[in-house]
């Protein structure tokens, strides 16, 4: 009776649940481990801390739980039924926290660790297979979390904590993240292989005002960076099709469907004509963001230190 009242003393009804958890976490390894040797002596001593210690911790786990957990014979002890009970879920909850304590000191390694990293689906071809390629010939049991996405998401992922960097376009610029530029990339106005325009080699975007576009959806950078460009050339693009990825806006322009302002493909793609865009200025900025204040471990360090050092270089030639 006198543990129940001292429990009630002490934990609020409000907050229950998160002062219980406070105040029995520390000491269900002292608890398992008495449990094990059903002796607090050798408990101690296996444990490294003084057997008073451990008695109290104990006593005071009891009184928070406002349970007997153990059945007292001397210097000997024996769990009871509900002592039992207990040791079944503290044993599989200290088992779970010891998995989660050698996860992410396994991340964290020098050698083996992990990085989640974050790219658009236009750099995914070329750009990043490169350069993880690049990058673990010198680290090459460094593992990679790779987050495929257009720009907005991968920064809401950045400030969920799922993604320790990424590359994005255009380069934010917000309080809560620090980006740095690495690259441009040139725009190229594309149009089907029998469009009027097919003969050409550049073009100012003016002279694409009266033309149907197919665009990426809004909230993907390019899609951003495609009605500026429209805008500072006079008009507000025709919009036929909103997609998710260039590459399909580049099948839908080969079909006729309209034409797209793009960065360069991979590889050529048959039924279409890419025009160098004059004026205004057509490209892309480039570059990796962060969470501001966050504490790279080892890899993630050393692949933000490799992505800056390819500043100019990052795309393929």
């Amino acid at each position: 009776m006198v543990h129940q009242h001292s429990s009630q003393a002490r934990l609020s009804p409000s907050s229950y649940e998160e002062d219980i958890a406070l105040l029995l976490a520390p000491r269900l390894a002292y608890f398992a481990g008495v449990a094990r040797h059903e002796h607090v002596t050798r408990a101690a001593q296996e444990m490294g801390v003084p057997q008073s210690t451990l008695s109290r911790a104990i006593v005071r786990l009891e009184q928070d739980l406002g349970v007997v957990l153990f059945a007292r014979k001397g210097r000997t002890v024996s769990l009871t039924p509900a002592g039992r009970t207990f040791l079944t879920s503290v044993e599989r909850a200290l088992a779970e926290v010891e998995r989660a304590a050698e996860s992410v000191q396994a991340d964290a390694d020098p050698a083996s660790g992990k990085v989640a990293f974050g790219f658009l689906h236009t750099m995914g071809s070329e750009t990043v297979p490169g350069l993880i390629r690049a990058f673990r010939a010198d680290h090459p049991r460094i593992r990679f979390t790779l987050v495929q996405n257009y720009g907005e998401a991968m920064i809401e992922r950045l400030r969920a904590g799922e993604l320790d960097l990424c590359l994005t376009s255009p380069v934010p610029d917000a309080p809560d993240l620090v980006a740095r530029r690495l690259d441009e990339q040139r725009l190229r106005l594309v149009v089907p292989d029998d469009h009027r325009l097919a003969a050409r080699k550049r073009i100012r975007l003016a002279e694409a005002a009266d033309e149907t576009f197919v665009t990426l959806e809004p909230g993907y950078g390019l899609r951003r960076i495609t009605d500026d460009l429209c805008a500072e050339a006079g008009f507000t693009p025709r919009v036929a099709f909103e997609g998710e990825e260039a590459e399909t806006l580049r099948g839908l322009v080969a079909a006729g469907l309209g034409v797209a302002l793009l960065p360069p493909p991979a590889v050529a793609r048959p039924g279409v004509v890419e025009l160098t865009v004059t004026s205004p200025r057509a490209a892309r900025e480039i570059g990796v963001a962060w969470l501001d204040g966050q504490v790279d471990t080892a890899p993630v360090a050393a692949f933000k230190r490799f992505l800056l050092s390819r500043r100019g270089h990052l795309l393929p030639d």
